[in-house]
């Protein structure tokens, strides 16, 4: 057997996010499908994680294995022919039988877009959260954000934290939390792993404290607490993009 990474980049805007779901078209399913009939045989994706609806990607990774050596040029330059326009593999190595996208990666970069302005730009709206409050506080914004860094117990900022990962192991080391403003703002998270919602739970009580809806305080209560009623509201999925995953 080989087994190969593969990094593919997607607009999320008309999936239902990368699984395969029952009730809408998922981003795995469509690359699956192409890999089908190239490959002339059912080929299982298996990615470093999921993205929900709406979310983009820059570079999604993603393991599979087939019998035959595959001639990288030729695969990556067929698949792309095949898969629609707003999912593109940009890259794909040969890697050892041990690799797993999700298993060895260890943290990812997440990037969440802001456009804090009277008015939306038309040509980005589909990318940016506008907030167009003229009070808004970037300074606040930006002490809050100090209070993320480090290890910390997630379990407040997670959606449906009493399933899944969250329910068994919800603490997670954050390494950097950046804001870059211009006519964009930008967030930028890198950390050891995400649970479910994290990132735009994160940017919304961000935001709320921004605005002047919530205090500073409402962070520290959160992780005290690890109730999620207390933290702001998730922010709008379209804004969100996964940058890199890194191993």
């Amino acid at each position: 057997m080989f087994k190969y990474k593969a990094t593919f980049a997607y607009e999320g805007t008309r999936y239902a996010g990368w699984q395969i779901q029952p009730n809408g078209l998922g981003i795995q399913e469509v690359i699956q499908n192409k890999l089908k009939i190239f490959l002339k045989e059912k080929i299982d994706l298996t990615a470093a994680g999921r993205t929900d609806a709406g979310v983009h990607a820059r570079a999604q990774t993603a393991h599979f294995s087939v019998v035959e050596k595959l001639d990288l040029f030729r695969f990556k330059h067929s698949l792309n022919a095949l898969l629609p326009h707003d999912i593109r593999l940009i890259e794909l190595v040969e890697v050892p039988l041990d690799f797993h996208a999700r298993y060895s990666a260890k943290g990812k970069i997440y990037s969440y877009h802001l456009r804090l302005a009277p008015l939306q730009d038309p040509f980005n709206r589909q990318y940016t959260w506008h907030i167009p409050q003229a009070s808004f506080s970037l300074d606040l914004m930006r002490e809050a954000s100090l209070l993320f860094l480090g290890e910390h117990d997630f379990k407040g900022f997670a959606s449906e934290s009493h399933r899944g990962v969250a329910s068994r192991d919800s603490v997670r080391t954050m390494k950097r939390l950046t804001i870059t403003s211009g006519e964009v703002t930008i967030l930028e998270f890198e950390a050891d792993g995400f649970l479910y919602k994290m990132v735009r739970n994160i940017v919304g009580t961000l935001v709320d404290i921004g605005r002047g809806q919530l205090l500073i305080n409402n962070i520290v209560q959160t992780f005290e607490r690890k109730d999620r009623r207390i933290a702001g509201q998730a922010a709008p999925a379209h804004a969100l993009f996964l940058e890199k995953v890194l191993y």
